[in-house]
């Protein structure tokens, strides 16, 4: 075993995929700088820097697919995603289907995501709720290291596209690059075993769509992803002491989405609390409130969410993002405690 933190376990998978499969290949923005040792390893004619035009090079990645590559397309931020939008939207997820299987678009976007420094709403999105709304397309939101390499190798090896998204307060490069400029915004309301911790010397794929408890408890379950997940487990420990059980599940993916192992949670506790840093509208908090109703599961719920748009401003930014905190006070309101 090995120690390591959130975005090295991403490069350390993505450098064993690529030293066996050549057919890898690493495109984006500032790839040359921030993917510097891949950069080193692999040269850079399978690492490739492109103009800042994000509608060229996912679309670029989508015809790289195509053609038999398996790119890796780097969106600094999933925010900017939406100026790529066609390309996944109306091309990537859409291919195998209208060609009836085929043409495939192995192609994985890995981008950034997540608030809790003051960068607002154009920077601090989350998004995932809306990405999985669109059929053909996988994504995936890890909330340790250890997944997080297993689950990019995974989507190298899936044949269709994947977002695989990294929370910015699990990174070490994204914390420090977010410290600099004398700007001394950044809480990291994260409990430090999130943060680096061990991963496998030989990585080896975990299988999309499954999700893990994190912590078993019977009075309330608390389904979240990516840093959510550290902030749930957290609440746990601090509702512990007040007597109050609360399992946590990590969803991993959000789609596809492991309903039947938050069925069964639910059914068992009889409460649901979706800890979700997407937007609370049309978003991942609501579909899992309708998987458990159609499954016919008789239960309380309610959520934590980012209902509106990220301000600026750091005090109201932790107004409207998910905390701690918040799910503590959710939770006791929802028992009545």
């Amino acid at each position: 075993m090995r120690r390591m933190g959130f975005s090295q376990a991403i490069d350390d998978a993505l450098s064993q995929a690529m030293e066996t499969d050549p057919t890898i290949v690493v495109i984006g923005e500032d790839v040359h700088t921030i993917r510097s040792s891949l950069l080193v390893r692999f040269g850079k004619e399978r690492v490739r820097h492109t103009p800042i035009s994000e509608a060229a090079f996912v679309g670029a990645g989508v015809t790289a697919a195509m053609a038999g590559l398996r790119p890796v397309v780097e969106v600094m931020l999933v925010d900017f995603i939406g100026v790529a939008m066609d390309a996944l939207l109306n091309h990537a997820s859409k291919v195998e289907t209208f060609s009836g299987g085929k043409w495939k678009v192995p192609l994985v976007v890995r981008a950034a995501c997540g608030g809790g420094y003051g960068d607002a709403g154009q920077h601090e999105q989350s998004l995932w709720g809306w990405l999985a709304h669109i059929p053909g397309l996988a994504v995936v939101v890890p909330s340790t290291p250890a997944d997080a390499g297993g689950l990019m190798l995974t989507a190298l090896q899936n044949d269709g596209p994947v977002v695989y998204l990294e929370h910015k307060l699990l990174s070490k490069p994204w914390l420090e690059f977010m410290g600099i400029g004398g700007r001394n915004t950044v809480k990291f309301d994260v409990p430090r075993e999130g943060a680096i911790v061990n991963t496998p010397r030989v990585w080896k794929p975990l299988p999309f769509g499954k999700a893990v408890l994190r912590r078993e408890g019977k009075d309330v379950t608390l389904v979240s992803v990516g840093v959510g997940v550290h902030r749930a487990v957290e609440a746990a420990r601090i509702l512990e002491r007040r007597k109050i059980s609360a399992s946590v599940l990590d969803l991993r993916t959000v789609r596809p989405l492991d309903a039947t192992f938050v069925c069964e949670d639910v059914a068992r506790s009889g409460r649901m609390i979706v800890v979700d840093e997407d937007y609370e509208a049309f978003g991942l908090s609501g579909e899992l409130a309708a998987v458990v109703l159609e499954a016919g599961i008789p239960f309380t719920y309610t959520r934590v969410c980012t209902k509106t748009t990220i301000p600026y401003a750091r005090h109201l930014e932790d107004q409207t993002i998910p905390s701690t905190q918040k799910i503590v006070e959710t939770v006791r309101k929802l028992l009545n405690k």
